[in-house]
């Protein structure tokens, strides 16, 4: 007889104990596990639940965020940040083209709000093309009505295209013109802290690297900086003077006599503002809205008091009328965005990297799908190693018979002319900033600061030139030969590249290279750029190119795919039951932030990065522009 033996009272303890933890634990899991399928249920039911899209309805675009080309973080970051009503995002210059375009003519939109004042960043060449669609809006018949509390020059352009403007009592808006200053570290770095900076370059104009070498601006970066913001200058009076029905010259003239003007206002800036008839009257929020609520329809729901739809809520109605990407099977005209400063390897959306972009281009090129491509470009410039790899990528595509346009947005300079000079045509706006064709290399030597602490480097190399790259060692003449000698080397790539790409000799691009920085328009006088047009002239163009007839094709954007969790959660944040479960005041969204979703480490200053040396290369070329305003 086998009798199972009995447990002690201290066996029978530690048994209990552990079916004990293990029922907590699998109690635990399961309710983890069924409250995210009830989240998930729920999810996928409020995704549904849209509110239709009324007659009568004013689209009100309103956006507290920095205009890009493309963002700069992932979708559920965004989702999650709209959601709790954080500011400083991001808004897409193709979404509100796309939205100014639909409401067009879109029968349910009777009327266009914009209200600017948090709108940042960008340049004058994506204001114009925003500029440009509120036009096309006003032409349709559809009436536009701007307000603002207070508004810069920038915000205006867009202002301006209006029916009405109007600006608050207490608010103001002045023209001053377009400046560009920088500060200069020649002296804080030699003199005070003893870092000799060492600069290479190739062109009298190519500036970027003055302000470490020189206490002021050179005669020559003066005199280009002047040349082309003076032509961009003379665009923007002419925009203004053309939607308000104004003289150009008299608005120059008001400027200049800004001061006088001002204080016959009484330091009124909005009064001074309606005096020089940039604005059509003086209103508060609540009178504008009292207005849109007479010409609308009423809603006591909504914010205002009349019956609206943001950017945002217009978009999403929009998107959901359009067929998916993955179910269209019609030929397909990719865009690749190409924005931020240019620098080697993988590189997050909002700079460019040398691996990652090409990689990008490289799908477009293996996709049958695909039948021509737009590079949209909106970068200064960087490394040209990085460069030549986005570069070569474009001549592969042409050579797998899909053609390239290039679209090049506020900036398309140096490196990012770069990457653009092989296309089969490249587009710009007049006041796009491009050329800056120009090489150059720094290198910082700190003996001397390291004296001034009481620190010397000494020791031995089997060569005379082994360790004379060494940033701690003062920098040899010979040594500074060879470098001078590398940069020469790229100076020479660049132009021959861009000689052979738009079929001139290289004397011809000599001249209009050395650093030279362009607007648009002359660069397209100089046979830098084809012709003017925004993006949809550039998509246009390529679908011509691969023989796709209008409406024959969808346009597809080649980007790094967001993951299926990133896609769940960002449409799970923007339903309305998703919304109130992550509102402020919820204890699951107080949960959500004491852990913080996981971001791209913000890259290394460009600067910093450029002087970090390169196996086997002994200074990084730099393809780069400073020529931002």
């Amino acid at each position: 007889m086998n009798d199972t033996p009995r447990r002690g009272p201290v066996a029978r303890f530690f048994v209990g104990l552990w079916d004990t933890m293990n029922f907590t634990r699998r109690l635990i899991f399961n309710l983890v596990f069924f409250g995210l399928l009830f989240v998930l249920l729920i999810a996928m039911l409020a995704a549904g639940q849209t509110r239709p899209l009324l007659d009568d309805t004013t689209l009100v675009i309103a956006p507290e965020a920095t205009l890009v080309e493309q963002y700069s973080s992932d979708p559920a970051s965004r989702a999650l940040s709209r959601t709790l009503g954080e500011k400083n995002a991001e808004v897409q210059l193709r979404d509100v083209l796309r939205a100014l375009d639909s409401a067009k003519d879109d029968k349910r939109i009777n009327r266009v709000v914009l209200r600017l004042d948090q709108l940042q960043g960008s340049g004058l060449a994506s204001m114009r093309e925003v500029a440009a669609a509120i036009a096309r809006v006003r032409a349709a018949g559809k009436q536009v009505v701007a307000f603002s509390e207070s508004m810069d020059q920038k915000q205006y352009l867009l202002a301006a295209q209006a029916n009405e403007v109007y600006l608050d009592p207490m608010g103001g808006l002045l023209l001053e013109g377009l400046g560009r200053y920088r500060m200069y570290y020649r002296e804080a770095l030699q003199d005070k802290l003893g870092v000799d900076v060492h600069l290479f370059k190739v062109g009298e104009y190519k500036s970027a690297a003055e302000p470490y070498v020189l206490d002021a601006a050179s005669p020559e970066a003066k005199e280009a900086d002047l040349f082309w913001m003076s032509d961009v200058w003379q665009r923007y009076l002419a925009d203004i003077a053309k939607a308000r029905k104004l003289d150009a010259a008299k608005i120059a003239t008001d400027i200049d006599q800004m001061p006088a003007q001002v204080q016959a206002a009484q330091g009124d800036l909005a009064k001074y503002a309606l005096q020089q008839k940039l604005v059509d009257g003086l209103k508060t929020r609540e009178q504008v809205d009292d207005l849109l609520t007479e010409r609308g329809v009423a809603d006591d729901d909504a914010e205002g008091g009349f019956r609206q739809i943001s950017l945002d809520g217009y978009l999403a109605h929009l998107d959901r009328a359009t067929l998916p990407a993955a179910a269209d099977r019609r030929p397909q005209v990719a865009v690749v965005v190409a924005e931020g400063e240019i620098s080697g390897g993988e590189q997050p959306p909002g700079t460019v990297g040398g691996v990652s972009t090409a990689a990008l281009l490289r799908e477009a090129r293996d996709d049958e799908n695909v039948k021509a491509l737009v590079l949209r470009v909106d970068s200064p410039g960087g490394e040209v190693f990085a460069s030549e790899q986005i570069r070569r990528e474009i001549v592969a595509l042409k050579a797998a018979g899909k053609p390239v346009v290039v679209s090049m947005g506020d900036l398309a300079a140096s490196g990012g002319y770069w990457i653009s000079m092989n296309a089969d045509r490249i587009y710009a706006d007049p006041s796009t900033i491009t050329g800056s064709i120009g090489i150059f290399g720094m290198i910082p030597t700190v003996p001397r600061t390291l004296e001034k602490i009481g620190v010397h480097t000494d020791g031995v190399g089997t060569t005379r030139f082994a360790g004379a790259f060494d940033i701690t060692r003062p920098l040899a003449p010979e040594v500074g030969q060879v470098i001078q000698s590398v940069i020469d080397k790229g100076y020479r790539d660049f132009t021959g590249r861009v000689a052979t790409a738009r079929k001139r000799s290289v004397e011809q691009i000599d001249e209009v290279a050395r650093g030279r920085v362009w607007s648009g328009a002359q660069a397209k006088e100089r046979g830098l750029v084809d012709d003017f047009g925004g993006l949809q002239t550039a998509v246009d163009d390529a679908a011509k190119r691969a023989k796709l007839a209008d409406g024959d094709y969808a346009l597809r954007y080649v980007e790094k795919s967001a993951s299926p969790f990133e896609r769940w959660f960002a449409s799970f944040a923007e339903s309305r039951i998703g919304a109130a479960w992550l509102r402020n005041d919820s204890d699951l969204a107080r949960s959500l932030l004491a852990k913080a979703m996981p971001q791209a480490v913000a890259d290394l200053r460009f600067l910093q990065s450029s002087v970090r040396p390169t196996q086997g290369v002994p200074v990084k070329s730099l393809a780069y522009c400073f020529c931002g305003f």
